[in-house]
């Protein structure tokens, strides 16, 4: 008997608590990656970084997880899924750890990149586990609701309990805090989850490992430095290496990365649907944040709290939407809930000026309803893919979620950025490169300028409002295009039930 097999001929009841340490992982990694929005400020008033580590502070940990995804996933299917895990919550934690040592934006730098492979080895191994665990299709939809419920709530927590931690902390403790959690993760799984693997992995394929990771480091920083020379050339380097990994795994009999699994129309939409919705979603995020911060003036954890509406749509529906799939289909639900997600973007474009808290607080509880969609694509991907497979499953869809975030930003917050620089009139007098880079430049210079800038202040306030709208008119263009997509793509006949 394999042990993929064994892993599926647990108790019910350990099934449920594996899972419940699943998800507690994934809630603390997905945490970590809001809660540094929030501390930011705090950290570059004591380390001081210059604007090249500050970047970096921002941008080593999602290289690191981009990089390596696919890399330790295929690592996990072969050495074994849960020392995998457990290695990464122990990796996670000591580099959490380490923060206490760092005295400079280097040693900082470093430790986000530690918590970006720690972040590598938790999450594809979390719902590969899962996709192993519960071999009845039913069981693994509901469960697979409840983890992507518990990414959500991740999301909209961090940045309140960083508020928390700072208002009564250093920035320390917002990495500290990952310590204890991860202690009993690691006890905790030890006792209750158990391994898998690939019984017939075949050889490693070392090139293919390079290609993997210098292909995705370089593509993620392409499109977050898209802008500058160095970013065309990340782009065009990752284009090479990629298009020869993707070729090396088409050849191959034993493929780091399960390329053919795209040959099932269902699994493509589940992937297309979590790309999308993560495009859309990182950028709305990051400009809501600031547009409360700077334009409604609450504080960090007064933003967080006003951002709840989103976990708690997602919270809700996406339990409850494999139970919905079996009544009305799957496709039905998966496309729906990008329409719904749509529908909230679109009612920031729609929303009477000037905006207020209440629209916003409608459009966020929508696009978290719509977010229960997810659950669904992550059943028609798992289900996609044999026991075996679900390392290249699992790679693929939170890939997806990486590419899509780091789009997301670049592609739309860019578009919002040339929108509010376009309806500025920077006055005579005024440092017009730091006005028109951000809003927050653009409040600096007006405040030094005393009364004569705020007029500057209140037309920068206004411009990125109207940047906000048009922004959330342009994700609605695209939850709209990803469902008709979904749509087509997604089988009519398609039942989770069916799929082992």
């Amino acid at each position: 008997m394999t042990q993929v097999q064994e892993s599926g001929r647990l108790s019910r009841g350990r099934r449920w608590a594996a899972l419940a340490v699943l998800s507690a992982s994934l809630l603390l990694v997905v945490m970590d990656m809001t809660i540094l929005n929030v501390a930011l400020p705090a950290i570059s008033e004591d380390l001081r970084p210059d604007a090249i580590e500050l970047l970096w502070m921002v941008d080593a940990y999602s290289l690191a997880v981009s990089g390596l995804l696919v890399t330790i996933s295929a690592l996990g299917d072969r050495w074994g899924r849960r020392k995998m895990l457990i290695s990464g919550f122990a990796l996670f934690g000591a580099a959490s750890v380490a923060v206490v040592w760092a005295k400079d934006p280097a040693a900082l730098v470093a430790l986000r990149a530690l918590l970006g492979v720690g972040g590598a080895m938790i999450m594809p191994s979390t719902l590969s586990m899962i996709r192993t665990l519960f071999t009845d299709p039913r069981e693994r939809a509901t469960a697979l609701g409840i983890w992507s419920a518990m990414a959500a709530l991740g999301a909209a927590l961090g940045p309140i309990l960083g508020g928390l931690l700072l208002e009564a902390f250093s920035w320390h403790a917002a990495f500290l805090v990952n310590v204890p959690v991860m202690a009993v993760a690691i006890v905790a799984g030890l006792m209750l989850l158990p391994e898998s693997r690939n019984p017939n992995p075949g050889r490693w394929d070392a090139l293919g490992t390079l290609l993997s990771i210098a292909g995705m480091v370089a593509l993620v920083y392409g499109i977050k430095h898209a802008g500058d020379a160095g970013g065309w050339v990340a782009l065009a380097a990752a284009a090479v290496l990629l298009g020869w990994f993707v070729r090396r795994c088409l050849t191959r009999k034993d493929p780091l990365l399960e390329i053919r699994l795209f040959g099932s129309p269902a699994f493509s939409a589940g992937t297309v649907a979590a790309l999308t919705t993560s495009i859309a979603m990182a950028a709305m995020m990051l400009l809501l944040a600031q547009w409360m911060q700077l334009v409604q003036g609450y504080s960090p954890l007064e933003t967080g709290v006003r951002m709840l509406p989103t976990a708690l749509g997602a919270f809700v529906l996406s339990p409850l939407a494999p139970a919905l799939a079996a009544r009305i289909g799957a496709r039905t639900v998966l496309a729906g809930g990008l329409l719904v997600a749509g529908a909230g973007f679109l009612v920031l474009f729609a929303a009477p000026s000037p905006l207020g808290y209440g629209p916003v607080a409608l459009s966020l509880l929508l696009v978290g309803a719509g977010m229960g969609s997810l659950a669904i694509a992550s059943a028609v991907i798992m289900a996609g893919s044999p026991p075996e497979k679900a390392g290249s499953a699992a790679a693929i869809e939170e890939t997806s979620y990486e590419l899509g975030g780091t789009l997301g930003v670049a592609v739309l917050g860019s578009l919002a950025a040339a929108f509010y620089r376009a309806r500025l009139t920077v006055p005579e007098g005024m440092p017009a490169q730091a006005v028109e880079e951000s809003l927050g430049g653009a409040l600096e210079a007006a405040r030094e300028a005393g009364a004569a800038g705020a007029e500057l202040a209140r037309q920068a306030q206004a411009a990125f409002t109207e940047s906000l709208a048009v922004t959330g008119a342009a994700g609605a263009a695209l939850m709209l295009v990803a469902g008709l997509a979904v749509w087509w793509l997604t089988p009519r006949a398609l039942s989770l039930s069916e799929h082992r």
